[in-house]
């Protein structure tokens, strides 16, 4: 049986996030046995250290253990102790010095301390060819250790949206890195026009941004427009993304964005930054249309999108038809069953 070590705030729905969804699908679908470790990771304190320590020296000689980077890539001394006896693969949602916000002293000794990490592992997964490419060039791995397994995504209804085409949804932890301080600039030059946007998503993982935000929306004369929803799952989740007609997603970065083929799965188009992984995983309907506007310049785009009829009928349909070609999660868990099969192989073993 395949060992996976996770998060402890793995099922906190609180603070929901890609990461810990991925962690939860995969393992689920693995049969995994799922261990969830809590602390402040990636900077631990010493009783973390000492449990994850006990954790890994629990599985037996040459077992397959998959761990959570955030886990991980802070602890090289831990894992590197087991990396001989198990057969470690870690998981790379977001590398650790790509949170935005971190003070240079500190990303710099978590980038290191990731390379240690991720050159002690047998061998590293990351959530995107994108995401895989950067791994393999930053950290200066073996091409051939690195793989890229994306999410899957569950199907869901199409959205209703409305007749106007009005409504904006983001859905994202507020944080730095998730840009919501962009989107409001955007939404206070378009003003003039019809529109409500609604930000869901955890306001716990960067109070200091969430607070001014919530001053910036104030300032903008948005505070009846522009909604700090907090975090939604399940039916409040879905309702979400059954009212909206545009989602909007304007990351500093991301090492794939679960997301934005959540939205895609409804059939809902997308603007994005056009930067990182978002591309890839946007990706393109069979007619080779994007089913969105991916760009640096969202008020231009805004405007566009709230004024052009025609081209949110032309977004739309894309979107649709985008829709048909997406992953599931089945799928995408025997991907990822697949590449850890590769462990078996006597190459792979240590």
């Amino acid at each position: 049986m395949i060992g996976f070590v996770v998060p402890g705030d793995i099922d906190d729905r609180s603070v929901p996030s890609g990461g810990n969804v991925y962690d939860r699908r995969m393992s689920t679908a693995l049969g995994a046995n799922e261990v969830a470790v809590a602390g402040t990771w990636p900077t631990p304190d010493g009783t973390a250290r000492r449990e994850l320590a006990n954790v890994l020296a629990g599985f037996d000689d040459d077992a397959t253990v998959l761990i959570d980077g955030l886990v991980a890539c802070g602890v090289p001394d831990v894992v590197a102790a087991q990396a001989r006896r198990l057969r470690l693969v870690v998981l790379v949602h977001l590398p650790l010095a790509d949170e935005t916000g971190i003070e240079p002293d500190l990303a710099a000794d978590l980038d290191a301390r990731e390379r240690q990490t991720l050159q002690a592992a047998t061998m590293v997964i990351a959530t995107s060819p994108w995401a895989a490419r950067r791994v393999v060039s930053h950290h200066r791995l073996d091409p051939g250790r690195v793989h890229a397994v994306p999410p899957g995504t569950d199907p869901a209804p199409l959205a209703l949206g409305t007749d106007c085409g009005s409504r904006l949804l983001c859905v994202a932890a507020v944080t730095r890195r998730k840009g919501q301080d962009r989107l409001v600039e955007a939404l206070a030059s378009v003003r003039d026009l019809p529109f409500s946007c609604e930000l869901v998503g955890s306001l716990r993982r960067d109070s200091e941004f969430v607070l001014r935000l919530s001053t910036m929306i104030k300032e903008h004369g948005l505070a009846d427009r522009v909604t700090l929803a907090g975090p939604k799952t399940g039916a409040e989740l879905n309702a979400a993304y059954a009212a909206a007609d545009l989602f909007v997603l304007p990351s500093r970065t991301e090492t794939y964005g679960m997301v934005l083929t959540e939205a895609l799965a409804r059939g809902i188009p997308v603007l994005a930054t056009n930067v990182s992984a978002i591309p890839e995983t946007v990706g393109h309907a069979p007619d080779g249309t994007v089913p969105g506007i991916l760009t640096w310049q969202f008020a231009d785009s805004l405007r566009r999108f709230l004024t052009d009829e025609q081209l949110r009928d032309a977004l739309r349909a894309s979107a649709h038809a985008r829709r048909a070609t997406l992953t599931d999660w089945d799928t995408a868990a025997l991907h990822l069953r697949d590449v850890l099969a590769e462990l078996e192989e006597p190459a792979c073993r240590r």
